[in-house]
């Protein structure tokens, strides 16, 4: 298996998850929006992150899915999910009884579960950056 290979994979893995959570987000977005104002350090804001996230990771996935734009698109996955690992952090410090804002059966997990599912997906986010030949990029 060649080097580049990996992160393709790994690119794949989050095209799929990114455009699945985006899409269930969309199709409950009343849902999705109302949670988000339950939250502490959301409420205000809760309306623009709702319609932000979607577009965010469907952004994403389009740059992941280009060849020339896939290193861009793991940076921006990683700060994605590094982003979505404090916020699930700090939900289970300061409010672990506030249901998940996430879509499809994500949000069956468990804050705890959530946790270690988004420090694993960052950790592959970082494997792919790490692997992608920087030639990529510019040829």
């Amino acid at each position: 298996m060649k080097r580049s290979t990996i992160p393709e994979i790994i690119s794949a893995v989050f095209i799929f998850l990114f455009v699945y959570t985006a899409l269930s987000k969309i199709f409950t977005f009343h849902l999705f929006a109302q949670t988000l104002k339950e939250t502490p350090i959301i409420g205000g804001i809760a309306d623009y992150i709702a319609i932000a996230i979607p577009i965010i990771e469907l952004m994403i996935s389009l740059l992941l899915f280009l060849p020339r734009t896939r290193r861009p698109g793991l940076y921006s996955t990683f700060v994605l999910m590094f982003v979505f690992t404090l916020y699930i952090g700090y939900m289970i410090i300061f409010t672990p009884q506030l249901p998940c804002t996430c879509g499809g059966v994500i949000e069956k997990m468990t804050w705890t579960q959530h946790l270690l599912f988004n420090v694993v997906f960052t950790l592959l986010a970082l494997t792919a950056i790490l692997l992608t030949p920087y030639k990529q990029i510019i040829s």
